[in-house]
């Protein structure tokens, strides 16, 4: 045991992780309106990005590219505040690698060519492999595994996946294998998934994490490069589906290592999604635990107060039950319930706040009822408005999400949005 964990030391420390973090995250509506995917809050005092940087820090991997494009200044300001604790004398980093124009004169017009764009950088490093990763999953994930399952099988590539639901199947690239796990098949968001074998409810769908022997990328990059015309410079649409009966390409499932069984992962892409992610946190026994000492979620902490609870009168009492409230929150007189609150949110009396997540600055007036809401930063709600009671009403002011949740923005309420959003 103890000689594995050091040969997967050895190969986490020849190892670049690129984190791709320029994603526009269209379906996330308002949003995203003024800020990246990955700097989106979830968890409480958390972002996005924060779950595959500290998988990365976790797993050993201290040479860290985060690359950007989209309104990126808030997951920017976020990274330099939060991410400069590693140490440049041991050759650890997390750059920051905005689109720059060092190879075209064009931004980055697909994965592929975020990657290709900074190729420079990349052979500066020298690394022996290159970790793919997303930058707007939620997850924990041991990247030593992966890395050592690539070296064992002698793979050219390596691509994380998981088992979905067929229904769902058309929205991930999906890729079937032989007994070995090598791909045979690879489609990207295809409209008839194929499903596994042995399993016809389910297709194994890509996570968008991928190990690249370091020549391969390089050679696979200038390929794909060279197609000008025919390529959208993509890894899931492009490289990987061209590669599949050339080189060596396998799959990595990705499962709980304890109880081997189908592990967390959430794609909060969509409002839905991520209303949800962020209130499974608060269940009992939820899947992913923010309490696991043994794999600490990095972030940037704000020096606050603890929470606090005040007023104790028949009608006017503050209470948060079957909820989580971060620091630097003031409940005033009013009732919190299955909600999440992320830091310096502040709720004044008789108000009543159920099934929401309130993310940070966030003022919540006297007499307000808030059900199955998801209030982005800085908003300042109105006394005596009410949220998630009149779907029709709700629709003219705010974005109703598929299944009802309500979406509320500075700029939906006429205010203007905070800095260091």
């Amino acid at each position: 045991m103890q000689t594995a964990k050091r040969y997967v030391s050895r190969l986490t420390r020849q190892t670049l992780a690129l984190v791709l973090a320029g994603g526009r995250g269209s379906r996330l509506h308002d949003l995203t309106k003024w800020r990246a995917k990955p700097a989106v809050p979830f968890g409480g005092k958390f972002r996005i990005i924060d779950f595959p940087l500290s998988n990365c820090i976790n797993s050993g991997i201290g040479q860290v590219g985060v690359i950007t494009q989209y309104k990126s200044h808030s997951l920017i300001r976020h990274i330099q505040r939060g991410w400069g604790f590693l140490r440049a004398e041991l050759d650890e980093f997390v750059e920051l690698l905005p689109a720059q124009q060092r190879i075209e004169t064009s931004w980055y017009e697909g994965t592929a060519d975020a990657v290709l764009q900074n190729l420079d950088i990349i052979r500066s490093h020298t690394p022996e492999y290159v970790l793919i990763l997303a930058g707007d999953h939620v997850y924990k994930m041991d990247y030593g595994t992966m890395l050592a399952a690539h070296v064992e099988s002698e793979a050219d590539i390596t691509v994380g996946c998981i088992e979905v639901p067929l229904e769902e199947a058309p929205a991930f690239g999906v890729m079937a294998v032989d007994d070995d796990m090598r791909i045979t098949e690879f489609a990207e968001k295809p409209e008839k998934p194929n499903p596994m074998p042995g399993n016809s409810g389910k297709a194994l769908a890509s996570m968008g994490i991928y190990v690249f022997s370091t020549q391969v990328l390089f050679d696979e990059l200038m390929r794909d490069h060279q197609r000008e015309a025919s390529s959208s410079h993509d890894f899931g649409k492009d490289i990987i589906p061209s590669v599949i009966e050339r080189l060596k390409v396998m799959a990595f499932p990705f499962r709980d290592p304890v109880q081997n069984k189908e592990a967390y992962w959430r794609d909060v892409g969509t409002v839905d999604a991520l209303w949800q992610a962020n209130l499974e946190l608060i269940s009992v026994s939820p899947e992913l635990n923010l309490y696991d000492s043994k794999w600490p979620i990095w972030t940037y902490q704000e020096q606050l107060p603890p929470a606090k609870f005040v007023f104790n009168d028949e009608n006017r009492r503050g209470t948060a039950v079957d909820s989580m409230v971060a620091g630097g929150c003031i409940v005033s007189g009013a009732s919190v319930s299955h909600s999440l609150l992320f830091s310096q949110v502040k709720i004044h009396s008789y108000s009543e706040v159920e099934d929401s997540v309130i993310f940070p600055d966030v003022e919540i007036g006297r007499h307000c009822r808030i059900r199955k809401a998801l209030i982005d930063r800085g908003c300042r709600i109105p006394d005596g408005m009410e949220v998630g009671f009149d779907d029709a009403k709700d629709r003219k002011r705010f974005y109703v999400s598929p299944k009802g949740v309500v979406l509320i923005t500075p700029e939906l309420l006429g205010q203007d949005y905070p800095h260091g959003l």
